[in-house]
């Protein structure tokens, strides 16, 4: 089967897949197929080659475009009739066994796999911006979906160097579930005054972002012991809402002395002679990770946020150095990394 990928649509996403593709030694072809007169085509595509160099293949709705592709990576805007528009071209044009992947962030696979011709090879590929830079892929499924569909979606993606997981077809994957909660949250905490945002961003770029870099959150969970969560949760329940309710099966845990690492099980089975091993090992993580962080979090780059004199530049907490009087001067920035 040919390694040839196809990317449709060639705006940021499509571009940053592109890249990747090349980067890691494949031949690609980006398809530009959003409306523009022949002028704004040869003008578009002279900016993407110009990104991209001479190893990507450009081509609008040509066809015969697609036909050497075996995976193909549908790019185009977050608008159901235009994918729609899209993805029965490509249907048209690539092999029977192609996979054909939708990076969208809005529509569940099971709504892309309606458009596709043979809903088996259609999978949803969630690249997170910039798709260039960043190694994660989500990749989900459907009940429909070919299992060696998704086999082949994600060794292609190992091959080019990314790591893929997969989930099932729910909103938002994991990453954007996940994100959605804490952004909500930080800025209710602005709202409410409890912190600047200046300190809330700084909490999580030298507390929980760290954290969750080394141990995952249901690693976390069961490293420090799922009957913290249990009654922290209980708590910020009482006093916040509804909102901090743990889910059932943090209860169903704690009931079945399933805390964790102290119980040697909780949401991974632990094997006994590998926990020293492992403990050691995410420990020297947490270290390494602070050792090149720490410098940039102490002296590192502000935000560059400016607040008119007199208006507050947040709802509570103590002012954000910027808004004292507006007194430091241009260039200059706490050493602690503040704004």
């Amino acid at each position: 089967m040919s390694d040839e990928i196809a990317v449709v649509g060639a705006g940021r996403m499509g571009e940053g897949i592109a890249l990747t593709c090349l980067a890691a030694g494949f031949p690609v072809v980006l398809a530009d197929v959003k409306d523009r007169t022949d002028e704004e085509r040869r003008a578009y595509a002279d900016r993407v080659r110009a990104r991209l160099g001479s190893g990507a293949t450009m081509c609008g709705r040509e066809t015969g475009a697609l036909a050497g592709a075996s995976v193909v990576f549908e790019a185009v805007p977050e608008v159901l009739e235009i994918k729609r528009e899209a993805l029965a071209w490509v249907c048209d044009e690539v092999a029977a066994d192609a996979v054909i992947a939708s990076t969208t962030s809005t529509f569940l696979v099971t709504e892309i796999a309606a458009l596709v011709d043979r809903p088996e090879r259609a999978v949803n590929a969630h690249w997170l911006n910039p798709a260039d830079v960043m190694p994660l892929v989500e990749v989900s499924r459907s009940d429909e979906t070919d299992p060696a569909a998704v086999s082949r979606l994600t060794g292609l993606l190992e091959r080019l160097g990314k790591i893929p997981v997969v989930c099932g077809p729910a909103a938002g994957y994991i990453v954007p579930r996940l994100q959605a909660l804490v952004m909500n949250e930080a800025a209710r905490m602005v709202e409410e005054g409890v912190a600047s945002a200046a300190d809330i961003d700084l909490a999580v770029r030298a507390g929980l972002g760290p954290r969750f870099s080394v141990l995952g959150p249901l690693e976390f969970i069961d490293w420090g012991g799922g009957d913290i969560l249990y009654y922290a949760s209980r708590y910020l329940a009482a006093q916040l809402g509804d909102r901090f309710r743990h889910p059932d099966v943090i209860e169903e845990n704690m009931a079945a002395g399933r805390r964790g690492l102290q119980d040697g099980v909780g949401f991974y089975t632990f094997d006994p002679d590998g926990v020293a091993a492992y403990r050691a090992a995410r420990m020297r993580e947490f270290a390494e990770l602070f050792r090149l962080r720490e410098p940039e979090l102490r002296a590192g780059t502000p935000v560059p946020a400016r607040f008119p004199s007199g208006r507050e530049g947040h709802r509570g907490g103590r002012p954000s150095p910027l808004h004292e009087g507006d007194h430091q001067p241009e260039g200059e920035h706490r050493r602690d990394g503040r704004q």
